[in-house]
């Protein structure tokens, strides 16, 4: 685990490496098939090499949920410890980590019609207003989602709406695993924040150099997919899509881009600040991977 651009996918693909094994992507947006650069998905060698589940199984126009992630978890985890191999779970999305180890909180099911009244709000009056309206209601909420945060802004919403309580009041109130699996949960933590700032910025750029603008264009193009599916809400993608709907130069892409990551990494980190039982490792620390390796023998009685 960790926050995104801290270096997690390279130290899992030599781990996946150095014992033998298969990973398990935790990454609501590496799921959506055309969308490789801007996802810092694998490249064609190395999901070659070593065997990665969850990755490239949408389409864009698909929308995917935590349920669905647990379910396919178990299947990719019982398949990976069929073949006497130690799954290793890679990834940012905090919230499919969460609920795989403690289970989701009961929410009511979406309603059609009210999240087209939320959307439609938003069009109008933008999703920081919403986000305005969000904070009387469940303070506590607020607090936790971005203003410019329209896929959560707009549940919490619903939530209220359907339920007549705040959503921060349905969440479980304790963390206790109901998972059948044993997990040792490692997070990759920056050293210095301004390092993982610049990194995150840095990448981004490498990220257009490498074709993200044509990337975007093409699901642009497509006709069937627009802004506000969860796929071209991901980070980066969002942005593009805006420039390329004219809403936003070049220059002020780049901006957005890269705040929406940092912010990205500060949520992540929020999450990690909370999480029970973490082993918390620096990017800077060294011999990484072996470190890594000993406390995987240690509490997982595994010969790496």
């Amino acid at each position: 685990m960790g926050p995104t651009a801290v270096g997690k996918s390279a130290v899992a693909m030599q781990l996946a490496k150095k014992i033998n094994t298969e990973l398990v992507s935790v990454d609501s947006a590496m799921i959506y098939r055309e969308m490789d650069i801007g996802t810092a998905k694998p490249n064609a060698i190395d999901l070659e090499e070593i065997p990665h589940h969850l990755i490239n199984i949408l389409d864009p126009k698909e929308s995917y949920s935590a349920a669905n992630f647990c379910h396919d978890a178990r299947i990719a985890i019982k398949k990976i410890l069929a073949k006497n191999k130690v799954p290793i779970l890679i990834g940012g999305t905090m919230l499919y980590f969460k609920a795989l180890q403690f289970g989701l909180d009961e929410m009511p099911s979406a309603d059609k019609n009210i999240r087209e009244k939320i959307l439609q709000q938003a069009k109008k009056l933008g999703w920081p207003a919403l986000h305005e309206k969000l904070k009387k209601i469940d303070p506590l909420a607020a607090e936790k989602i971005h203003e410019n945060d329209a896929q959560r802004i707009q549940r919490a919403l619903e939530v209220y709406e359907i339920t007549g309580k705040p959503i921060s009041d349905l969440h479980q109130p304790e963390q206790k695993t109901i998972s059948e699996f044993d997990f040792i949960n490692i997070a990759i933590m920056p050293a210095d924040r301004n390092k993982l700032h610049q990194r995150i910025a840095e990448r981004f750029k490498k990220m257009l150099d490498q074709g993200l603008v044509e990337e975007v264009r093409k699901l642009f193009n497509r006709g069937d997919l627009n802004p506000d599916l969860p796929s071209m809400r991901a980070v980066g993608y969002r942005q593009v899509w805006q420039h390329l709907a004219g809403k936003l130069n070049y220059e002020e892409m780049i901006e957005k881009a890269v705040t929406a990551t940092r912010q990205l990494a500060k949520r992540q980190l929020t999450w990690l600040k909370s999480w029970p039982d973490l082993h918390q490792i620096t990017d800077d620390t060294p011999d990484l991977l072996n470190k890594i390796c000993k406390l995987m023998k240690k509490n997982l009685l595994i010969k790496v």
